[in-house]
């Protein structure tokens, strides 16, 4: 079979920390000028990654948001595949979740860098962190919402609507790319992955991924995050 994409979750992935070395966006070069194409999926705010990512010419499309916004680099449109969260239940969580940080901070029990980064929200995703997954499932509860799900991610808490995913967002840039599932070596190191790795002809983790998701591939690289990424690459060129 000849791979015609690579479909690559993002932190802890093709980064670290935030960010992608030279030697992996090189290797993301080399496969680009081989007529093949680029898909990064990530779960982070679609306008937090674009200010961070200056290279996104690297990508045909990015699944943003864990699978909720598609961002089309070649002309810098966005397709959104779910509503965004309500007025009413962004504030109630505020509400909580900020309270509930002031009253634990004494003791420290909730440990996080910066209050602006305990809740934030994209064009579609709410996301937080743990032990917040128990109160936002409250307010959804409270409220009624089931049209909602909660996605875990290391810690990272995603509130997104039902039957949206990595997967799903990877099924919808696929279409517009107009490739089959079976092309696609998928990458990744998490268990929000886990979705879109199963759709793809390949399935491959990085060394630093849960043992829970290396067992689910079909292959392991040596490297770690970027410099696993580089080793596929090469592998498969």
């Amino acid at each position: 079979m000849q791979y015609l994409a690579l479909a690559t979750d993002y932190d802890g992935t093709l980064a670290k920390d935030g960010h992608v070395d030279a030697q992996t966006i090189d290797a993301l070069k080399r496969w680009r000028d081989s007529g093949r194409k680029v898909i990064l999926i990530t779960g982070r705010q679609l306008d937090d990654f674009l200010n961070i990512f200056s290279e996104m010419e690297l990508f045909d499309r990015v699944v943003a948001e864990n699978g909720a916004a598609i961002y089309r680099p070649a002309d810098r449109s966005v397709l959104l595949l779910g509503e965004p969260p309500s007025e009413e239940f962004k504030q109630r969580l505020r509400d909580r979740i900020f309270n509930a940080e002031q009253n634990q901070s004494v003791s420290g029990e909730f440990k996080h860098l910066a209050t602006d980064r305990i809740l934030e929200f994209g064009r579609v995703i709410a996301a937080t962190w743990t032990p917040h997954d128990l109160t936002v499932k409250e307010v959804m509860q409270e409220m009624g919402l089931n049209h909602l799900q909660v996605i875990m991610n290391k810690g990272a808490v995603m509130v997104l609507p039902i039957g949206v995913d990595k997967a799903s967002g990877l099924k919808v840039a696929l279409e517009e790319l107009n490739l089959p599932l079976e092309t696609v070596v998928g990458v990744g190191d998490a268990e929000n992955d886990m979705a879109f790795l199963g759709l793809c002809g390949y399935s491959v983790a990085v060394a630093n991924a849960l043992s829970s998701v290396k067992e689910a591939v079909d292959w392991v690289t040596e490297g770690s995050r970027g410099a696993g990424v580089t080793e596929l690459i090469d592998r498969l060129l």
